[in-house]
């Protein structure tokens, strides 16, 4: 994938206290932050059996932090919510014995991203297809419009119950709005032969609909 959970909370720094339930929890218990290190007392299973890493966000009492990296099953190192995943770490404020969990939206950062190889022309699901995921020599560039587009499915699942004047409802549009927006800016960078330089650039300004 382009995009990871760590990208949308640099959209919506409350995503994963307000609608963990769209989520799949991965791990949850207790633990306190020292520094930068997130250490569990306990918890439902270990960070490494739930695949737990970089790129994830853990909420400590109702505040979501970045997973900087996994140092063991029960420790992590972590973050206040960074412009971009290759800036310096910022410790967060230290905890004691408190409510943690880890939620991700990853079903649907999925979905969106098989979209947007089908918008470029690479089918997700060939696997003798001679381009793929691997074939975009640019993916930071398509990291936001991912990004843009779970957000719409994830507050589009919540706003369910709501309804469609619903305050989730309308950031749901929000960010639709904003993802076809992203979508008509941005273009990809396609190494067609497989020596790792780019040969094409694709736009993603038409979808193409397959029928199943």
């Amino acid at each position: 994938m382009f995009a990871a959970d760590r990208d949308l909370i640099v959209l919506e720094p409350n995503l994963f206290r307000d609608v963990s339930w769209v989520g799949q929890t991965l791990v949850a218990g207790t633990g306190s932050i020292t520094s930068t290190a997130l250490v569990m007392t306990s918890q439902t299973q270990g960070f490494d059996v739930a695949g737990v890493d970089a790129g994830n966000v853990v909420v400590v009492n109702g505040v979501a932090y970045e997973v900087v990296s996994r140092i063991t099953g029960s420790v992590l190192s972590v973050s206040v919510p960074r412009g971009d995943a290759s800036d310096t770490p910022v410790a967060p404020l230290p905890t004691t014995s408190t409510q943690v969990s880890v939620v991700t939206f990853a079903p649907q950062i999925v979905q969106v991203h098989r979209q947007v190889l089908r918008m470029l022309g690479i089918d997700p699901d060939d696997p003798e297809a001679t381009l793929n995921e691997a074939s975009v020599t640019n993916p930071g560039a398509l990291r936001r419009l991912e990004a843009l587009g779970a957000m719409h499915l994830v507050l589009a699942a919540a706003s369910g119950p709501a309804g469609p004047e619903s305050p989730l409802a309308l950031r749901a549009e929000m960010y639709a709005a904003r993802f076809s927006k992203e979508r008509r800016r941005v273009s990809a960078r396609i190494d067609l032969d497989g020596d790792g330089v780019a040969d094409a650039t694709r736009r993603l300004n038409i979808v193409q609909f397959v029928r199943g």
